[in-house]
């Protein structure tokens, strides 16, 4: 092997009349430098924008979701230590939603009251880290009778309706009391904008309303009772398997959803277009690709005396095949290798510094990066494998000369 290795490092230094297969070779070693450098960023970018987006959505809805079977969950006190002890769960919290309508300044707005546990969402939760303004103690904050309790909005609602801390406004339910002929009277309430939150996702943003637990009950006639239990589990990827195992274990009273169900379109649409641009990018070093084969082909009308002589001394078709195969990968490596350095260089660079700044209608301001190992494996073995493929050909064509056609008209 070390002799077709040493012939193959001699065919990839030119010659003088040589110099455009050399310049060839550098060519198509960039163009796979290229693709690679390509492939590495746009894959790291856009692992980073599915990432920060699952950041986000987590940041809101829970991990795992227990709601009762057609009606609100009563003996969620019970429930608590027991969900919150089984294996997987880090944290167990009563909830309480509903749909609503907020009025305030002459402007109203469809929106989601969600009731919690400050104290709960403080210790396990999100919710403390995207208060913009206020404390999220002032959500459990006593106050005075014919005094408005606290609410928080989201920032996108507070914009959209002129509202800013210490206004009040009224929150009405469609399912408020039960009227002497059978319907429902809509509940309405005065609340005072306690503080605002941003998810940094405009449709939570814009439609979620936070209130305590205890005063959500109230107003959504609950009683004692809740809508359900929000867990968050120690592995994101196996919310699914805890959701069955609680269920299961609670009974056929109960159902769960878990947040991979309940983003199932948005992650799916993700996976799929990642793995659209990976093909797409995979063809631009395919094209590169294209520059070995022209280029071993070359070598190979350039060096058929040479290889007809070295044949009528003993070697083999293997041996003569291998030289251009080891003369392509070699071309092939290290275009790979100066695209994975570049790459990563360059997703240090987009990572560390805000090189581009995206526009205010992205939930970002920067293009997130995210590496991921696998990633960069896959890309590296995709972008060897395309370059041994290019070898195949040229080295096959070399092997099959017959020594005494090549040199009969020498």
């Amino acid at each position: 092997m070390a002799v077709e290795v040493l012939i193959g490092w001699r065919y990839l230094k030119a010659k003088r009349r040589q110099t455009f297969i050399s310049l060839i070779s550098v060519i198509s070693l960039a163009g796979v430098a290229l693709g690679v450098m390509t492939m590495i960023v746009v894959l790291a970018v856009m692992t980073g924008f599915e990432e920060d987006l699952k950041s986000k959505i987590l940041g809101v809805n829970a991990h795992v979701t227990i709601l009762g079977n057609k009606k609100p969950m009563t003996a969620y006190r019970e429930l608590l230590p027991r969900v919150s002890a089984m294996d997987g769960v880090i944290s167990a919290e009563p909830f309480v939603y509903g749909q609503i309508l907020v009025s305030g300044l002459g402007n109203a707005s469809g929106a989601v009251l969600r009731g919690v546990d400050p104290q709960l969402t403080k210790q396990y939760g999100h919710l403390g880290k995207m208060i913009r303004r206020g404390e999220l103690d002032d959500l459990d904050a006593p106050v005075a009778d014919g005094e408005a309790p606290p609410v928080f909005l989201g920032v996108e609602m507070a914009k959209q309706m002129g509202l800013v801390k210490g206004d009040v406004i009224r929150l009405i339910s469609p399912l408020g009391r039960v009227t002497p002929l059978g319907g429902r009277a809509p509940r309405i309430q005065t609340f005072k904008v306690a503080g605002t939150f941003e998810s940094g996702m405009y449709e939570y943003d814009s439609s979620y309303v936070y209130v305590s637990l205890s005063r959500a009950q109230e107003f959504m006639n609950l009683g004692e009772a809740v809508t359900g239990l929000e867990l968050r589990v120690d592995d994101l990827y196996q919310a699914d398997q805890v959701r069955e195992r609680v269920v299961a274990a609670l009974g056929p009273d109960y159902r769960g959803r878990d947040w991979m169900e309940m983003n199932l379109g948005l992650l799916s649409a993700l996976k799929l277009e990642k793995a659209a641009m990976f093909i797409i990018l995979c063809l631009t070093v395919l094209v590169a690709t294209f520059n070995i084969v022209t280029t071993l082909t070359m070598v190979v009308m350039e060096k058929t005396r040479e290889i007809a002589v070295f044949m009528s001394m003993g070697a083999t078709r293997k041996m003569v095949m291998n030289i251009f195969v080891f003369q392509g990968l070699l071309v092939g490596l290290t275009g790979t290798l100066a695209g994975l350095v570049s790459g990563l260089a360059l997703c240090g660079v987009l990572k560390e510094y805000r090189v581009v700044e995206l526009p205010s209608i992205f939930y970002v301001t920067t293009l997130p990066v995210r590496v991921e190992a696998l990633d960069v494996a896959l890309i590296t073995i995709s972008a060897v494998v395309l370059c041994f493929l290019a070898t195949l050909y040229p080295a096959w064509q070399a092997s099959r000369l017959s020594p005494v056609e090549a040199l009969r008209y020498e």
